[in-house]
């Protein structure tokens, strides 16, 4: 029978295994790492381009939250986008260590950091105009405790940008897929380090998306557009929906930027949902 993961084995696996840890060429902190990082999500979960959906607007950029910051790559990106405060929370020391390394890499210090859980977070109701919680959620037990979260530290008329794995075309149709997964494999396809040299031999889908971010990583979600609209609509008007990941880096082949750019927007790994926050009378 398999054995439930909690929130200790999801803090205990990002404590150890910081993210992009087992693929960058640089120690972990270093200027280098930071850098390499930094080209890895624009160049190719982004294809190239971080737009403007991604970042609060207006009197919104007054109070961010940067939730499951991770080595600091948003937090750095929304105070160069306009933010004026952000408060940087994430599951593990060893993110808001390497987010304030990170900060002080790029010369930037208005960032507070603080250890929190996702799914309990100990801000009081109403403290922040904006929350940014892209690829976290899908890690943990219970993404709908999260999003409630979210919602009750926001402020009234407060926005949110939200992403969690989807179940692409890919993902769906993957056991019809997989003597392409071989091949990639055959000829050198996967991702360097955590145990994902060998990914696209995973036949099952939940595996597969478990196993993307680590062989030990203990949670690993992807939900169709109905699944996260559902979790997302008690407790925010969604005002868009749209889609950005398709990692080209685990090809063995170089993909055209052309085509990686449409690959990214309509056949993405990741939906990001724009939302505010709904006021009940």
């Amino acid at each position: 029978m398999e054995i439930s993961k909690t929130i200790d084995d999801v803090r205990n696996f990002w404590e150890t295994n910081p993210l992009f840890a087992g693929e960058s060429s640089y120690p972990v902190g270093s200027n280098e790492y930071f850098e390499e990082h930094r080209q890895v999500v624009i160049t190719d979960c982004f294809a190239g381009n971080l737009e403007s959906r991604l970042f609060p607007s207006g009197e919104n950029n007054t109070a961010v939250l940067d939730l499951g910051c991770g080595p600091g790559f948003w937090v750095i990106e929304l105070l160069k986008n306009g933010a004026r405060r952000v408060t940087a929370v994430d599951i593990t020391e060893r993110a808001l260590q390497l987010t304030s390394q990170r900060a002080a890499v790029y010369g930037l210090n208005s960032v507070e950091t603080s250890r929190q859980n996702a799914e309990c977070l100990t801000f009081p109701d109403g403290l922040f105009s904006h929350v940014n919680c892209l690829g976290v959620i899908h890690h943990t037990p219970s993404p709908a405790s999260c999003i409630k979260e979210m919602a009750r530290v926001l402020k009234p008329d407060g926005t949110a940008v939200i992403a969690v794995y989807y179940k692409n075309v890919y993902l769906k149709f993957w056991p019809l897929l997989r003597f392409i997964g071989k091949i990639l494999n055959f000829i050198g396809g996967g991702l360097r380090g955590q145990g994902r040299e060998s990914l696209f031999l995973v036949s099952d889908i939940n595996e597969l998306i478990r196993i993307y971010d680590g062989a030990d990583n203990p949670i690993g979600k992807a939900f169709s557009k109905r699944e996260f609209t559902d979790m997302l609509s008690p407790y925010f008007k969604i005002e868009g929906c749209f889609y950005h990941f398709f990692p080209a880096r685990s090809l063995p082949f170089r993909v055209p930027k052309w085509l990686h750019r449409f690959l990214d927007a309509h056949t993405g790994f990741m939906i990001y949902a724009r939302c505010k926050k709904e006021v009940t009378a």
